[in-house]
């Protein structure tokens, strides 16, 4: 695994629980799930730091910015629209 891929997944997994919670815990504000992934990223970047791993001093790949920003824009719109974690358990 290279460094960019281990923060993508970090990013993935923090999403993830992100999700996992907002259904179980029936949360529909933008308000409650901005708050459960900004605590989701904070556990996720714990880890990593306890494991030795400190991300920003990981050396970024080319399209690793085209990826952040598309990665962004796909957070931002599942923040905007809670109803839409319903259609993702779908597929």
């Amino acid at each position: 695994m290279n460094n960019e891929t281990l923060i993508l997944k970090a990013k993935d997994f923090a999403t993830e629980i992100t999700i996992f919670n907002a259904r179980e815990h029936g949360m529909k504000s933008e308000g409650q799930i901005s708050t459960e992934h900004i605590t989701n990223n904070k556990a996720v970047r714990k880890i990593l730091l306890e494991r030795g791993i400190r991300p920003e001093s990981l050396p970024p790949a080319e399209d690793v910015k085209k990826v952040e920003r598309r990665l962004a824009s796909e957070e931002k719109k599942s923040l905007k629209n809670p109803d839409g974690l319903k259609d993702s358990a779908e597929e």
